[in-house]
Parts: C-alpha cells; sequence; structure tokens
C-alpha cells in the first residue's frame, strides 16, 4: 500500500472520534451548553459552536487532506486543551480518577498522533 493510502486511512481513524462527538454535540447543542456553563467556560453557545466547528470540520477537513499541516497543529493544541479542561484526574474524586486518568492520556496520545502527522504530512496529500 502506497505511503498517501496509508496516511489517508489513518487521518480517517483519527478524524472518526472527532466527527461523532461534533454531530453529537450538534444534536444535542442545549444539552451541551449547559455542560460547558456547568464547568465554567465562558460564553458558553459561542465555545459550543466553535468547539463544533473545529471537532465536525475539523474531521471533515482532515479526511480530505485540506491545509494538513496547520490543520493536524491546530487539532493537537485542540486536543491538549480538551484533556486539561476536560479530564482533570489531578482533581477527580477516587472513584472517577481512573476514568479521567485514562481519558486526559488518550487524549495526549492522540495529540502525538497529530504532531506525527504534522512532521510527515505528504505535501501531495496537503490541499492549499
Amino acid at each position: 500500500m502506497h505511503r498517501f493510502n496509508i496516511q489517508w486511512f489513518a487521518r480517517v481513524l483519527m478524524s472518526a472520534l472527532f466527527l461523532i462527538a461534533g454531530v453529537r454535540k450538534i444534536f444535542a447543542f442545549k444539552a451541551t451548553v449547559g455542560y460547558f456553563a456547568a464547568i465554567g467556560l465562558p460564553f458558553a453557545e459561542v465555545v459550543t459552536a466553535l468547539v463544533i466547528l473545529i471537532e465536525a470540520g475539523g474531521a471533515i477537513a482532515l479526511i480530505l487532506g485540506w491545509r494538513l499541516k496547520p490543520l493536524a497543529l491546530l487539532l493537537a493544541v485542540y486536543t491538549v486543551a480538551t484533556a486539561l479542561i476536560g479530564h482533570k484526574f489531578w482533581a477527580a474524586d477516587p472513584a472517577q480518577f481512573s476514568g479521567q486518568l485514562n481519558n486526559f492520556f488518550k487524549n495526549i496520545a492522540i495529540a502525538g498522533g497529530f504532531l506525527l502527522l504534522v512532521a510527515h504530512a505528504d505535501k501531495s496529500s496537503s490541499k492549499a
């Protein structure tokens, strides 16, 4: 299999999580706004719209290979930010500690995958 085909398949796999999460937030917009407000994010409606754009739009752009390097960098930063905001294992009660720790480091690992994509993206797969 050619490197491009492997890279495209990897991008599809990486996109699945973000596309599903973004679409779910669209259908549960008010609940997502409420959750974001409850965890202390300011301007929860605006943040929700931006998160949907990053997740769903970013996933589609990633599959298509649109501006791949800057997109992968944005998604890496976003994924680390969501780990820090949404998976605070250091402040979790004992019953939630393991789950939050695992989710935090899954996000960190996903960000690492995005950084690898930044470093090794084929120029032919990156559209200007």
